[in-house]
């Protein structure tokens, strides 16, 4: 009986083993999906090699990619508040999770973005803002975000206002 147990755990364990596709097989499978309008089962794809290959170098790449079909509210069933909050708090892990990469304080940033001009919860996006000038003081993009904290909840005349009784 025990070598009949161990036999089905072998069994299973090889395959459980072949069945598992690869970080790169996950990618190009996700970005197939995606090309033919499968948003959940690329969504899936997508998750499915982060998760099970948290340390590839395309486990970044992947989060991008959802965050990037959540923001451009391609998934079905959620409401573009939320779908939007998924993109936002996506490209916050991306600083989170991933710091090194290159792509790490553009993410941060677009996270603050996305909740100071879209989602319009400036306290949320004050909050990612003021980390991204801690985390990132000398990245291109600290300008845009002292500039975004400066005018944030203010409307298109308010602002051209304001810079223009500063030149005064």
């Amino acid at each position: 009986m025990k070598k009949i147990f161990q036999l089905i755990i072998l069994i299973g364990f090889v395959f459980y083993s072949c069945s598992k596709m690869s970080d790169k097989e996950y990618m190009k499978s996700a970005s197939e999906k995606v090309e033919k309008g499968n948003i959940s089962e690329a969504i899936s794809d997508y998750n499915k090699l982060v998760d099970e290959y948290p340390e590839s170098e395309l486990a970044p790449e992947a989060i991008i990619k959802l965050a990037a079909l959540y923001h451009e509210n391609k998934v079905k069933n959620i409401s573009r508040k939320d779908a939007l909050i998924k993109s936002a708090d996506l490209f916050i892990s991306i600083s989170e999770k991933y710091p090194q990469i290159e792509k790490a304080p553009s993410s941060l940033f677009m996270a603050g973005f996305i909740y100071a001009n879209e989602v319009l919860d400036y306290i949320k996006a004050k909050e990612i803002y003021t980390l991204f000038l801690k985390k990132y003081p000398e990245h291109e993009l600290t300008s845009s975000a002292k500039e975004e904290l400066d005018n944030m909840g203010l409307s298109p005349d308010e602002i051209l206002k304001k810079k223009i009784s500063m030149k005064e």
